[in-house]
């Protein structure tokens, strides 16, 4: 185990702006995170665990460690008449990790191909997309306590799992560092979930009817392709922003104006808006401030052009926070973990 001293770790993160660190380490194995927890107790430093690096935004140097999670590996838990439950390291690649299991028929995790980032911080966020989130595969996983340096396991109610959300932004919040996750599978009678237009749409062009995993792992790709930049072309970290959950007198109130706002309805009193379509009525998207600015395809994505700074993405989405707080009196989240 080799720890570096003042780099830019720039190369491992998406938005590709300056990344200064005062220590910098790759971990292979648990017993090399013990490591480089024992470094940072005798340096009394603070820790950052960088994943992907698919959902940071440097915008000063960190003057911890930062741990970048490398642990790999897959393997079959369990397997009953029509589930299985797999298991994946925290250092695996999101995206390979749903190939692979697309490749192999298990059923489950196709809506969420091609969403940036490695498995272990894929519970975290509870990621999502096209209907489908983490907690309706996810079986549990094994992380280590930082205090006790115990391996605990978590269930999928003990992850306290919501919208982009879960324990580990919460309570847990840098007290875990996240090891293993395991998912429960289908190998037969997979439940497809195809209902977005943009999925039937896809399908619809290539002419299938009865579509299977494979299909719509294709078809999700293919659209997140066309709408969504390149991270390895142009820097960015996905969604920025989560889309508001708002009160539906509020919701009312603004359908009065805007009476083509689209909406989720999620309760008696709650409605979901798309933070994209707010930040597109407020005049930001395609709009560039310098080096960074709004994605012309996505407004929910903010993208460096090239010699951007993470101070620079971060004052944009404050100015897209004000504008649309102004406007609408909703107060967007970022997604996007901040190094600040």
């Amino acid at each position: 185990m080799i720890i570096q001293e003042n780099i830019n770790i720039e190369s491992f993160t998406t938005f590709k702006v300056p990344a200064f660190c005062k220590y910098f380490v790759k971990v292979n194995t648990v017993e090399e995170l013990n490591e480089a927890l024992d470094f940072c107790d005798e340096k009394k430093i603070s820790l950052l665990v960088l994943g992907g690096g698919s959902n940071v935004l440097f915008t000063k140097k960190f003057n911890g460690l930062v741990v970048q999670l490398n642990l790999k590996g897959l393997k079959i838990n369990e397997e009953s008449h029509q589930h299985i439950i797999i298991s994946a390291m925290a250092g695996e690649y999101w995206h390979s990790f749903v190939k692979y299991c697309v490749n192999h028929n298990y059923g489950g995790l196709e809506n969420l191909s091609l969403i940036p980032g490695n498995v272990g911080t894929s519970p975290v966020q509870n990621i999502g997309a096209y209907g489908v989130e983490i907690k309706d595969t996810f079986n549990s996983l094994l992380a280590l306590n930082i205090s006790t340096r115990k391996i605990e396991s978590f269930s999928n109610n003990q992850c306290e799992f919501g919208y982009r959300d879960s324990i580990f932004k919460n309570i847990a919040k840098n007290k875990y560092i996240i090891l293993e996750v395991r998912f429960k599978l289908t190998t037969k009678n997979h439940i497809l979930n195809y209902s977005y237009g943009a999925i039937k749409e896809e399908l619809n062009k290539h002419k299938i009817v009865e579509p299977t995993i494979k299909d719509i792992s294709k078809a999700i790709v293919n659209i997140r392709r066309s709408k969504l930049p390149d991270p390895m072309v142009l820097g960015n970290a996905g969604s920025f922003f989560k889309n508001p959950t708002i009160p539906l007198y509020k919701f009312k109130n603004i359908q009065k104006i805007y009476s083509e706002i689209p909406h989720y309805i999620l309760s008696h009193n709650t409605v979901k808006i798309p933070a994209a379509w707010l930040i597109e009525k407020v005049g930001w998207k395609g709009k560039k401030v310098g080096n960074v600015g709004v994605h012309e395809k996505q407004a929910l994505v903010l993208v460096n052009y090239g010699g951007g700074t993470g101070e620079e993405i971060y004052q944009l989405s404050e100015q897209i926070i004000r504008d649309v707080n102004k406007l609408f009196d909703i107060l967007l989240e970022r997604e996007v973990n901040i190094i600040i």
